[in-house]
């Protein structure tokens, strides 16, 4: 078990509108915990509240916003009926393009939601949790954040940031009771490909609908299973989570050629999509 006193305390999770943040949202108000949530998503928003246990708060919010996100903090402390505990960075988005065609509004988009949501919520959540003297900050990467991939330049160079960023911060934080903890989901059955912006794949389709059926053939791992591996990861006080057995593989293939790893891919690419 860990070494911090997370019980009871208020969570907060962006991007609680569907996937990966709503089953957390859940799980851990099952488990006892205040939750605060946001998303910019309202219908997912207000349908993920209906499901919670406990004391909630949910607010529409894009993380990407630095003044709507510090705004979302002060709500937060003021509403919380417990110290906030656990604050879990999991919005996100992607775009699928060529890095030589990208658009660079996409481009933009996509880091700003992605690494800078990330940054403005820690900025504006670091405070609280520094004021309650612990807790755990959780930065949600990608498997893509330990590769890079076509047609995902831009996602990649979000979630190698937010790795890098996260990184950092937990050695800022040494000998403090502040935890800085990066998850590395593998393909996760969410719905990031369906709201994704769409230009090509990486084998040149331009039918989005492709992409799509694709990513439910390598999205094995449920949210569910995701919010679990996250929260049984927080409370053994791990500082990086890899979520699914493609990301735990592909993390090792990366150390074993780390130059290499995509040739690898490409040559077995049959078998693994069998």
């Amino acid at each position: 078990m860990s070494s911090l006193q997370l019980d009871g305390r208020t969570a907060v999770v962006t991007g609680a509108g569907s996937g990966i943040g709503r089953a957390l949202a859940q799980r851990l108000s099952t488990h006892g915990h205040p939750v605060a949530i946001c998303d910019w998503d309202e219908d997912g928003l207000t349908n993920t509240a209906a499901t919670l246990e406990g004391p909630h708060f949910a607010d529409k919010l894009d993380v990407s916003d630095r003044g709507g996100v510090m705004a979302f903090a002060a709500k937060v402390a003021e509403w919380a009926p417990a110290p906030v505990g656990i604050v879990v960075n999991n919005a996100g988005v992607t775009v699928s393009q060529l890095a030589s065609d990208a658009a660079p509004e996409d481009d933009e988009w996509v880091m700003n939601v992605n690494f800078w949501g990330v940054v403005h919520c820690t900025r504006a959540f670091m405070p609280i949790l520094q004021g309650a003297g612990s807790g755990a900050l959780v930065n949600v990467s990608s498997i893509f954040g330990l590769v890079g991939w076509p047609a995902q330049s831009s996602y990649c160079a979000s979630k190698h940031a937010v790795r890098g960023y996260t990184e950092s911060l937990r050695h800022e934080l040494r000998g403090s009771a502040i935890r800085a903890i990066t998850v590395h989901p593998g393909g996760i059955a969410t719905n990031i490909v369906n709201n994704a912006r769409f230009h090509v794949d990486d084998l040149g389709n331009t039918d989005r609908t492709v992409l799509e059926d694709d990513f439910k053939k390598v999205a094995r791992t449920s949210p569910e299973k995701a919010a679990e591996t996250i929260h049984k990861g927080i409370l053994a006080d791990k500082g990086r989570i890899m979520i699914g057995p493609d990301a735990t593989a592909l993390s090792l293939l990366v150390r074993l050629a780390p130059v290499r790893y995509f040739d690898l891919i490409k040559r077995f690419e049959p078998l693994i999509r069998r």
